[in-house]
């Protein structure tokens, strides 16, 4: 679940993990441009230009709430309300490694597990194999599993023109884990790192053999329930939007001339355990503020929910826990989280790792906007370029 439009880098995009069209067509690598000036940060004036540049570029809404030391301060641009729920994407992924890092604790699995025990002959075909890879390498993103959604005839029928036909279509965990086992594997386990949204459809269905119940089950009734996540949910094969909400909008198309679709309405189990949620910027803030100060995971399980990956080694400002991403920053500042891309929907939550500064935002387009100036703007008070 990555657009290619939520971060100035392919590092970056891969690990915002959207669904969306612009993913297959990811930019040249290259450095964030400097910016000419800074603002105050506890005006949220440069967070705010932020907002007002996406839409400037095209995008019809953008929302983002941020909370300074429990001071909250909400911004819109375009069409968006403060309140508006959206669909996440990959900011689905913490949730889920959440998940089972809770159930390690409680002795009910060990993530050093091979996903074959779990999961038997799941994991298999064109060099695949679920015995030699285990379901933390699924959570870090080093297990080398091929990514259903780089499935050329897959991104056609999800993200190109197709996806208006199969817009309400329903797609099983498995058919999708299905579609990556017809492709070599993009390396042997535990020898490189590649983005794979199989890897988190695959988690999804270890939470539900592990507990009997579906995955989002476990999400609402460890982590929404508690925390009392009011606008979170797991929706399952519900294609609407809950209110309120604005609507989402894509070309479908890497073409920037393309004509521009209404995609609010989409069965999300095409993204399934790998991105399928709706959330809002409140209750985001909420989510990773609980987790990074230590709410929801007992004081081991944090430390290897934030154990960190290298992702490449010409970024070392990029790392990869288990399904959380860290970041330094262009003033230095390191914040925690994800990022996260489905059709007409970008997404960006962050914290600082002592939970005192949180930003959640989000676009309401997929071929246009910088979701990552918006975070680059809060926390480092950057202000866009021009």
């Amino acid at each position: 679940m990555t657009t290619a439009r939520t971060a100035r880098t392919v590092v970056a995009a891969a690990l915002a993990a959207g669904l969306t069209v612009t993913a297959l067509a990811a930019p040249a690598l290259a450095a964030t441009p400097a910016a000419p000036a800074k603002a105050d940060r506890k005006t949220h004036t440069a967070t705010q230009a932020a907002l007002q540049a996406a839409v400037d570029a095209g995008v019809p809404g953008a929302v983002a709430q941020a909370r300074v030391d429990g001071r909250s301060w909400t911004g819109t641009a375009g069409e968006r309300g403060g309140d508006d729920r959206f669909r996440v994407g990959s900011i689905t992924k913490t949730f889920v490694a959440t998940v089972l890092l809770q159930l390690q604790a409680e002795g009910r699995i060990d993530l050093d597990d091979p996903v074959e025990k779990w999961l038997p002959g799941v994991v298999r075909g064109h060099g695949h194999d679920g015995r030699k890879i285990t379901v933390r390498q699924l959570l870090n993103h080093t297990s080398g599993i091929y990514s259903y959604t780089a499935d050329p005839d897959f991104q056609q029928k999800a993200f190109g023109p197709g996806f208006l036909e199969h817009r309400y279509d329903t797609w099983a965990p498995g058919d999708l884990v299905g579609i990556a086992m017809t492709h070599a594997p993009d390396f042997a386990p535990g020898t490189g790192w590649n983005y794979s949204n199989t890897n988190f459809v695959l988690a999804g269905m270890v939470i539900e053999k592990v507990t009997g119940r579906p995955y989002g089950k476990a999400v609402e009734n460890r982590i929404v329930k508690p925390l009392k996540l009011r606008a979170t949910s797991v929706p399952g094969t519900d294609p609407t939007m809950p209110t309120p909400s604005s609507p989402a909008y894509s070309k479908l198309s890497a073409e920037q001339d393309a004509p521009v679709h209404d995609v609010s309405e989409l069965n999300p189990s095409l993204a399934a355990a790998a991105g399928e949620m709706i959330s809002d910027s409140r209750d985001l803030q909420t989510f990773y503020r609980a987790l990074l100060k230590g709410r929801l995971l007992p004081r081991a399980e944090m430390r290897e929910l934030t154990a960190t990956v290298e992702v490449s080694p010409e970024y070392p400002d990029y790392g990869y826990g288990l399904g959380l991403m860290k970041q330094k920053l262009s003033c230095g500042k390191e914040v925690w989280g994800h990022g996260g891309g489905i059709h007409g929907s970008g997404s960006e939550a962050y914290t600082t790792r002592d939970g005192r500064h949180t930003l959640a935002a989000n676009l309401n387009a997929d071929w246009t906007g910088d979701t990552q100036a918006i975070v680059e703007a809060e926390f480092c008070g950057t202000l866009p370029k021009g």
